[in-house]
């Protein structure tokens, strides 16, 4: 799964030289976060919900609320946001993006093609990809397991779930605070099948196992 299957496409977008005052609006109005800034259809820059906050109190810690709405009214855009945009591409994997987010502390990522807007990843979306990715909204058991990092080690599990009358609807492995040579694994189910059995076996072959009904 690539960026350009979660990205949203319309993206709203400001200009350098709108005021502060406007893109608040348009952050209100449409419920987002982060406003790409274009000039002549090329990003200049971001602006963000944090952005603001954090120039307001700065600049108005003695003055009155007309005063401050003057402030943002007379401040631009080009006087907030960042130039230095860390950008996607559509075909950039989703994981990778959510990792360039996460490793930079950022909450979008402005995704380019040919050097024009071409959409914007947020963590919302990636929230939406993670739900989707993992199957958590269609329910089913999740299985939760320590398993010897070897080939064919996710098939033995997927085995004797199948062998119990469930199917698979997600696999997804870690090896984040696991020992050398192994890894964890979650498993999530669908279909109807013999949850007791599968539960024994599973409990009876591998280390660490959660299970949770579905």
């Amino acid at each position: 799964m690539f960026v350009s299957d979660w990205m949203t496409k319309k993206v709203f977008t400001i200009s350098p030289d709108d005021s502060v005052t406007d893109a608040i609006k348009l952050m209100k109005e449409n419920k987002i976060k982060h406003l790409p800034v274009l000039k002549n259809d090329r990003l200049k820059g971001i602006i963000s919900d944090r952005d603001i906050k954090e120039f307001s109190p700065s600049k108005a810690t003695t003055l009155d609320m007309y005063e401050l709405h003057y402030l943002l009214a007379k401040a631009r855009v080009k006087d907030l946001m960042r130039s230095k945009v860390t950008t996607t591409m559509p075909d950039t994997p989703v994981e990778e993006a959510a990792m360039l987010m996460h490793d930079q502390g950022i909450g979008c990522l402005p995704v380019v093609e040919s050097g024009r807007l071409a959409g914007i990843i947020s963590d919302m979306d990636i929230y939406h990809a993670l739900v989707d990715i993992t199957g958590a909204r269609h329910g089913g058991n999740r299985i939760f397991l320590t398993i010897e990092d070897t080939p064919g080690s996710i098939k033995d599990v997927a085995d004797i779930i199948r062998k119990h009358g469930f199917r698979l609807q997600s696999i997804l492995t870690s090896y984040e605070g696991v020992k050398a040579g192994f890894r964890d694994v979650v498993l999530r189910t669908k279909g109807n099948g013999d949850f007791k059995n599968m539960k024994m076996e599973l409990e009876g072959t591998f280390a660490h196992v959660k299970i949770r009904k579905g």
